[in-house]
């Protein structure tokens, strides 16, 4: 039903899969832009393998099931399944289906990205408070005096703040 649905969608290559042994390994031989599965009755193992499979490359999967429950419906969105859907599989529905799977995956993914960027902002933050404080015990200047003499460092030597504040972090640390 999945093919005939991709037919009538639109022009797609679809290369079918009909056994789990050495489902990764084929799925990153033929890297697709999406997976697909129609998987029935899936089991929690099958969903950590499907899981497995697919997210060394990082791409939407649309898992179709006959039915499910609580958990395993939790277990298929732990798993990353980018669109889960039951009892719905018909050739008419699967175009929006694919469409709403990618436009989750690149979300979940601009999330992943935009949260990977704050912790490491934040752990600059805190770096560079911690060189402020050393510089202002060292020189006895405020918190302003001392963020623009680490600033002027990093550009009179060509580097970022957060840099130079790790810099300095590590020779105080050195010399303790």
């Amino acid at each position: 039903m999945i093919i005939d649905g991709l037919r009538e969608a639109g022009d797609f290559d679809v290369f079918v899969i009909g056994e789990e042994a050495g489902l990764t390994r084929r799925i990153a031989e033929r890297n697709p832009d999406v997976v697909l599965i129609d998987a029935g009755n899936p089991s929690r193992d099958a969903l950590e393998d499907l899981a497995t499979a697919s997210a060394p490359m990082r791409r939407p999967v649309a898992m179709f099931v006959d039915q499910t429950d609580a958990a395993m419906t939790k277990a298929a969105i732990e798993a990353g399944m980018s669109a889960y859907v039951v009892d719905g599989l018909r050739p008419e529905r699967l175009r929006p289906i694919l469409d709403v799977a990618i436009a989750r995956f690149q979300m979940v993914q601009k999330m992943r990205v935009e949260l990977v960027e704050t912790r490491r902002a934040l752990e600059e933050r805190k770096v560079i408070d911690r060189a402020k404080g050393i510089l202002m015990r060292a020189r006895g200047i405020g918190e302003e005096e001392a963020y623009v003499l680490l600033r002027k460092a990093a550009m009179d030597q060509g580097k970022k703040v957060a840099d130079m504040a790790q810099a300095l972090v590590i020779a105080t640390d050195l010399l303790k």
